[in-house]
């Protein structure tokens, strides 16, 4: 058998040293999402409860007059207010109720509909006196929970608020949070320490570490707010699934047969899953998985989740595809998507054309120390079926053109947008300026239509924000970018062309991210970021912020833009003589017809891009380091594969 392997070194952006400063002056932050906004987004999967340390130390001073606990009511205050209509909300409070006692943890306001006034309330009538049993109040809160109905998978959220560390001792809080997060799919564990530091402190951030979460630091009560926000939102805003419930087997023997659908599993580390597979010896056939570990939870650098079409027998079989996605960053987990398509090949000798049964596999690599919860796991299966006999198709369209990282893009005035939280409910986009908010360790999702004969070119940029420190911080974090076909396949950032990862320091950064245009032809290409775009429909783009932009930025949320064009004329068909289709009216309004050519966005903002390349802005300090490599098409016997980084 000869199959065609692509491998591919994407960019790997190692952040340590680096430092990148913009020259142009300073952005305003921006407004907070206006009337334009999607629907408060709530399903009955995901749940929140807030564990309230009412200890004695909680009585004492804050710095500012006041107690902690008085602080601690005003912050979960900002909370409940923030959180989306109806999301469900709960309270729990230990050392509140007894002077003395290991046992004292009371839940003061059950799981349930978000009612802002009774929360307040719970937490008003709390007064601190006891001691702190976290461990045990962890294990209740766990409790605490509603289960998902009908195998329903969401993210289950327990926000610890503590001043201190358990002095009880039994049972110990971070052995506790590894149990709850291995046992509970979708559950995460954040915390929050509120003037704490040494042995209080580390422990919080084991539990956090131990629990799938993230520790959040909280020197005064303004930054208990923002962190208490921050973990609140992440778990209202969890990605959406959906999908059919299925369960993979660790080899090809009685692995579930999928019909062309999408669907729902989780995965462990190292773990691998089995799907059967019927394909015909003529269509193209694509598959996805998309693995959805909780935002910001530990991963290495080369946490890997691989796709691969295979075929035979275990012992004597190989494979028609394979694909590799690495985090490429030590930040924390985001959503991870990995595609392979069969593509029946244009002379039909490929030992992979004919009509039989495969098997699409799924695999999970993680590093010693790594996020060791199961991840939820959403799979698509598609089929595209071959032109008509007869219809020659357009030729291949390889090259960015004017596609291309000089691409002139919309620059009028920003419009409100509040993007999705994955593929499923992605806010879909027209050509023009956009304008949302993101959360550190949170990836924003947003569809835009791309038609035959057209390609997606759009920017992202990161606000100018106040930052927790004066002048250069010595906390980097990092903006993200993919996109992705309409069989959610990643093409993005493959080339010199465009680079995914960008530093963010608080200070203004840009990407910019493109498609060539999209040909049936380009699926007979060798290049990976060609082939998948060989189908019209919806692309996906995701917008990331890094964990780490949590101690960064004053604000919960950091501002960024999108800037979207879909260039070139939409043909009616696939075919080499297909007419141009004609013009729909914008689904994004009138934004584009609004562009300001005068080289500067309204409201505030100013086009990052443009004042780095007119000012020479972009400093880069030693230690920003860019890894490339550009793809290469290798013959070999075993079958294809695509190595990639993520940004998502």
């Amino acid at each position: 058998m000869t199959a065609r392997l692509r491998r591919r070194a994407t960019a790997a952006l190692i952040i340590g040293g680096a430092v990148l400063a913009l020259t142009a002056g300073p952005l305003p932050a921006v407004a907070a999402v206006g009337g334009t906004a999607a629907a408060p987004r709530v399903d009955g999967a995901s749940s929140l409860v807030m564990v309230l340390d009412s200890s004695g130390s909680m009585a004492d001073d804050d710095g500012t007059g006041r107690t902690r606990m008085d602080a601690a009511r005003q912050a979960v205050g900002t909370v409940v207010d923030a959180l989306p209509d109806g999301h469900p909300t709960g309270l729990r409070v230990y050392g509140a109720d007894q002077p003395k006692g290991c046992t004292d943890t009371r839940l003061v306001r059950p799981v349930r509909a978000l009612d802002r006034a009774a929360v307040k309330q719970a937490v008003a009538s709390v007064q601190p006196k006891g001691d702190t049993p976290i461990g045990l109040s962890l294990r209740k809160a766990a409790q605490d929970l509603p289960k998902p109905a009908d195998g329903a998978i969401g993210t289950r959220t327990i926000l610890l608020i503590s001043d201190g560390d358990d002095n009880c001792g039994t049972p110990q809080p971070c052995e506790v949070a590894e149990q709850l997060a291995k046992d509970g799919i979708g559950l995460r564990i954040d915390t929050v320490g509120f003037q704490v530091r040494g042995a209080a402190r580390k422990q919080l951030e084991c539990i956090a570490e131990a629990g799938n979460g993230r520790y959040y630091d909280a020197p005064d009560a303004e930054a208990l707010a923002r962190q208490l926000q921050r973990s609140a939102q992440l778990s209202a805003d969890g990605y959406r699934f959906r999908g059919e419930r299925v369960e993979g087997t660790p080899g090809r023997t009685g692995a579930p047969a999928l019909v062309p659908g999408q669907y729902l599993d989780t995965i462990g580390p190292g773990e691998k899953r089995h799907y059967a597979v019927d394909l015909d010896d003529a269509s193209t056939v694509n598959f996805s998985a998309t693995a959805v570990p909780q935002p910001g939870a530990a991963v290495d650098t080369f946490d890997a989740l691989r796709t691969r079409i295979a075929y035979g027998t275990d012992a004597s079989g190989g494979s028609c595809e394979s694909s590799t996605e690495h985090f490429f960053q030590k930040e924390g987990a985001t959503t991870l998507t990995s595609a392979v398509a069969r593509v029946p090949s244009e002379k039909g000798f490929g030992s992979c054309d004919k009509a039989a049964r495969y098997w699409f596999v799924v695999e999970r690599e993680s590093k010693k120390g790594s996020d060791a919860a199961r991840w939820p796991l959403e799979l698509t299966h598609g089929v595209e079926k071959p032109l008509t006999k007869g219809v020659r198709p357009a030729r291949s369209q390889p090259e960015y053109g004017k596609g291309g990282k000089e691409a002139a893009l919309p620059l009028g005035d920003p419009k409100d947008v509040s993007g999705g939280t994955g593929f499923n409910d992605a806010r879909e986009l027209g050509q023009g300026v956009w304008r949302d908010r993101v959360l550190p360790a949170q990836t924003l999702w947003y569809k835009v239509p791309v038609g035959w004969g057209q390609q997606l070119r759009y920017d992202v940029e990161f606000a100018n924000e106040p930052t927790l420190e004066r002048g250069f911080s010595s906390t980097l974090s990092y903006g993200a970018t993919e996109v992705y076909t309409p069989t959610r396949a990643p093409v993005g950032g493959g080339t010199a062309e465009f680079v995914p990862q960008t530093v963010y320091n608080g200070r203004p950064a840009a990407l910019k991210m493109g498609t060539v245009p999209v040909s049936w032809t380009n699926r007979h290409e060798t290049h990976p970021n060609v082939i998948p775009v060989h189908d019209k429909g919806d692309f996906y783009i995701a917008v990331t912020l890094g964990a780490q932009a949590a101690e960064i930025a004053e604000n919960p949320e950091i501002g960024v833009v999108l800037r979207v064009a879909v260039m070139g004329d939409e043909k009616a068909g696939p075919q080499h003589d297909a007419p141009p289709r004609a013009r729909k009216a914008d689904k994004g309004g009138d934004s584009a017809t609004r562009a300001d050519s005068g080289g500067t966005g309204g409201a505030g903002w100013t086009g990052t891009a443009t004042a780095a390349a007119a000012g020479g802005a972009v400093v880069l300090i030693a230690g920003l380091v860019l890894v490339r490599a550009r793809a290469t098409r290798h013959r070999a016997s075993t079958g294809t594969d695509t190595t990639r980084g993520s940004a998502r």
